[in-house]
């Protein structure tokens, strides 16, 4: 005789019943899920915003992209920070554009997909791309954690043809990710990838003692970014600008002094221990020696396309420095990242739509945005 009795054989049917439905269901989300997640592989095209011309607007187009590598991964964009820089290239004006291309370079998204050689991302994770998306890995510098300055030479995400994050989804080598912490916004997060990076480098690098006097020439999307670290990291912090205007934002920011460009020469005679100069235009490097102290340090990272004249005579009897400072290395960008986060030392950001990058860039031309756009994914 069976021991169960005809209730208890009805509530064990209905149990497998539901384990099976349970299964069956789980078996379906993840199959659906694989089917979306290789939906936009198949296509074998991706979308996004390219340039196809010294010049030329961005417009939306498609391109065939190389195969997901095993050390590759896909993000689905959700922001871009937009740097004068996307300017530069999109105009060929430092010779390493090739058309047509992706521009975006400050990059945040989630991770959609990844090669089967990668081990430190998961899919969902949120990440950002910089500047820099390879280099030789070997080298002195490389692995010190400094492949900004590979012997090499790194690989650009947006240079010779390479495509950045003016898309919704991208594609680029997992090494050159790196993770967002969590007490960091995405719209923050996106500046500080080329904006924060340049800045926290060269300080990092040329504040050896507290309470130095900074000078920041130039608050715009790179200046405003250094005089917050510099303040951040105990400096006296001088900005200086051509908009008298932004006297009272600079202050919130953290600066201590504000000083009109024009008057900066007589003001400021050897006053500056440090100055970062992050402006993208022609300017007047010998006036802005004459403001260093003896032993001081001029540092640019703006990359105006003439070149630099300077007397010798101000350099060796005042022992004074004319430097460079390109992005940062790995090392310096998971520092800046953690500090930032921190410190919630964050740009000032305005938004807009991917889809009006051109006026986007006309307003970053026009020097009128405060102080960093970010691009939202709308397409």
């Amino acid at each position: 005789r069976d021991p169960l009795s005809p209730f208890t054989k009805k509530k064990s049917v209905i149990v497998h019943m539901f384990q099976f439905l349970l299964a069956a269901s789980s078996v379906a989300a993840i199959f659906f899920k694989h089917r979306q997640q290789n939906k936009y592989k198949m296509s074998g095209k991706f979308t996004g915003f390219l340039v196809n011309e010294k010049g030329g607007k961005l417009v939306k187009g498609e391109y065939a992209p190389p195969p997901l590598g095993e050390r590759d991964i896909d993000i689905a964009v959700t922001h871009n920070g937009l740097c004068h820089t996307d300017c530069h290239m999109r105009d060929n004006e430092w010779g390493v554009t090739q058309y047509p291309f992706v521009p975006g370079h400050e990059v945040v998204g989630t991770v959609k997909a990844i090669g089967k050689l990668v081990t430190q991302f998961k899919v969902g994770e949120r990440v950002g791309y910089a500047w820099i998306k390879d280099s030789c890995g070997s080298c002195r510098n490389c692995v010190k954690g400094e492949e900004n300055i590979c012997v090499a030479g790194y690989t650009g995400l947006i240079t010779m043809g390479g495509n950045g994050g003016f898309q919704p989804v991208m594609r680029a080598p997992a090494a050159f990710a790196f993770k967002i912490p969590d007490a960091l916004d995405s719209v923050s997060a996106a500046p500080l990838l080329c904006a924060g990076i340049t800045v926290y480098s060269p300080l990092k690098a040329h504040m050896n003692r507290p309470g130095m006097k900074v000078g920041v020439i130039g608050v715009g999307g790179l200046g405003h970014m250094a005089v917050k670290f510099a303040a951040a990291m105990g400096a006296e912090v001088y900005a200086i600008s051509t908009s008298p205007d932004k006297e009272a934002e600079c202050k919130k920011m953290g600066a201590d002094h504000f000083v009109v460009s024009s008057e900066a020469e007589t003001k400021l005679s050897s006053t500056l221990d440090l100055i970062i100069n992050t402006v993208s235009a022609k300017n007047d490097y010998t006036k802005q020696l004459t403001m260093l102290a003896n032993d001081g340090t001029l540092c640019l990272v703006g990359l105006p396309v003439e070149d630099v004249v300077i007397p010798v005579t101000g350099l060796v009897f005042f022992q004074k420095k004319v430097v460079g400072s390109i992005v940062g290395g790995r090392k310096d960008m998971i520092e800046m990242l953690e500090l930032a986060a921190v410190k919630q030392i964050k740009p000032t950001c305005e938004t807009m739509p991917l889809s009006q990058v051109n006026e986007a860039m006309a307003k970053v031309e026009a020097n009128k945005a405060r102080y960093r756009i970010v691009l939202t994914t709308d397409i």
